[in-house]
């Protein structure tokens, strides 16, 4: 019997490299993410340059605002799936050797799970914030009652990023021990 036990905790243990799956997955997507982002953010510096030559007919101040907003949030998504993967290693795999000869506070220096979900929330809002900005860019107010809408929604968001950062000092101080 005990040999079963020793064998099925192997198992067990090994199990873990199953991470290794995500992890890969996650940094490849988020290089496409970030080869997609700078693509179009190239485009975009592209269309400019045209515009201003004069080669190009169609104004860039239609869709400018608004692409590069796109980009970002597309940058925001791939520092998520990057944060996730390098954590998904650290906490599952093996720390990460440079990372911990340097002693930095980095915010691939995760320590736990909890840590992992907060920084990944944290990108998550804002890339919900930009994703929000852009939405406002194209908005066309055709009552107050829009306008008094679109406060409320900036109050809303305000007040979560506050509320978030008031948690996140009172993590800060149990962790240096205050």
């Amino acid at each position: 019997m005990k040999k079963i036990e020793v064998f099925f905790e192997k198992l067990l243990w090994s199990s873990r490299f199953l991470v290794l799956i995500a992890v890969v997955s996650s940094l490849l997507g988020s290089l496409v993410l970030f080869l997609v982002g700078t693509l179009d953010i190239l485009e975009v510096t592209k269309k400019a340059f045209y515009y201003y030559l004069g080669r190009n007919g169609h104004d860039i101040h239609e869709f400018i605002i608004t692409d590069i907003i796109i980009a970002i949030d597309i940058y925001l998504v791939a520092v998520v799936l990057l944060i996730f993967g390098v954590g998904s290693y650290r906490l599952f795999i093996s720390p990460i050797d440079e990372l911990v000869d340097s002693n930095l506070a980095h915010p691939f220096n995760i320590q736990t799970f909890d840590e992992l979900k907060d920084k990944i929330v944290r990108v998550v809002i804002l890339a919900v914030i930009i994703e929000f900005f852009r939405a406002v860019v194209d908005i066309r107010f055709s009552t107050p009652l829009d306008a008094i809408y679109l406060a409320l929604s900036v109050l809303a968001l305000a007040v979560s990023v506050y509320l978030m950062n008031i948690n996140n000092d009172k993590k800060r101080e149990n962790y240096n021990g205050k």
